[in-house]
């Protein structure tokens, strides 16, 4: 993986093409804030091979060794209100999961979607599904993190930065952190491939390239919503809801045109889940 490797196989029209890559960084989010405070444009994106201080969702560490992964981190300066920032983070989260399902073995129809196989398939074909917000899992287990942070300027949004980490060529689950090894796991290790990370990178950011604009015009997810209710992994499934103000179980019934999380408790209410301090996990494990 090298800068002009991953220029080359670009097909987006400005998202990535503004582009930063590191050997070794502390972080591709610190890079990218940085960037942003000299005026970067949006679509600027930081690659970097290794991180020394890669940070997931709420400060956790993110395990970051060299020549396997992919830590990309991209700069937007949307003009939305900042309670719609959350959208960027689902907007992702598609882009990522349908990348991924393409060049581990997912296939296209001729409208242009993903066929992902697994989902009417046998338990050895390779499923790639969403875990709400941010996280994109193969087989029960998590190969993506999407960490999304914004700068505010004079109550509006200055500048969004959205990291993303995904695991790509590790061949050994010896290889994670003890304390996410029954829960992570890699491309490589899931589809038996090596898989070439620039060109996974130019895919995402094609996809989101394309999501994110008919975002800016539509204002919300509608025109998303059932693409995306056909990757998460949780729905119509029971989750336990993780509130500092109350934990609940209930039903995953989707997401709403705001990308929040709607969630059926056994009284038949249906509550919307934001994602700020909430996480969701399965009633009986990760997902």
């Amino acid at each position: 993986m090298s800068r002009d490797e991953i220029l080359d196989r670009l097909r987006s029209e400005y998202m990535g093409r503004s582009l930063y890559y590191y050997e070794e960084t502390d972080s591709t989010n610190a890079r990218i804030r940085e960037l942003a405070g000299e005026g970067a444009p949006t679509g600027t994106l930081a690659v970097a091979d290794m991180q020394t201080a890669g940070r997931g969702r709420r400060g956790r560490e993110w395990s970051s060794p060299p020549g396997m992964n992919i830590y990309m981190s991209l700069l937007l300066r949307p003009d939305i209100d900042p309670s719609d920032a959350p959208m960027i983070t689902v907007i992702m989260a598609l882009a990522v999961c349908e990348a991924v399902t393409e060049m581990t073995g997912g296939k296209k129809v001729p409208d242009g979607t993903n066929v992902l196989r697994g989902m009417n398939a046998g338990d050895d074909m390779l499923q790639a599904r969403i875990k709400w917000p941010n996280d994109i899992v193969v087989n029960g287990r998590k190969v993506c993190g999407i960490l999304t942070e914004m700068n505010m300027d004079d109550g509006r949004i200055g500048d969004v930065t959205v990291g993303v980490g995904i695991n790509v060529n590790q061949g050994e689950r010896e290889l994670f952190p003890e304390e996410i090894r029954d829960t992570a796991t890699s491309l490589k290790l899931e589809c038996g491939h090596t898989i070439d990370r620039s060109e996974l990178i130019a895919s995402v950011m094609e996809r989101f390239e394309t999501e994110y604009e008919r975002f800016l015009s539509a204002g919300d997810l509608g025109f998303m919503k059932e693409r995306y209710e056909q990757l998460l992994v949780s729905l119509d499934r029971e989750v336990r809801v993780l509130d500092p103000q109350g934990e609940y179980t209930g039903i995953s019934r989707g997401i709403d045109a705001g990308g929040e999380l709607l969630v059926e408790t056994p009284d038949g209410e249906l509550h919307r889940v934001y994602a700020g301090e909430v996480s969701v996990r399965g009633l009986y494990g990760y997902v």
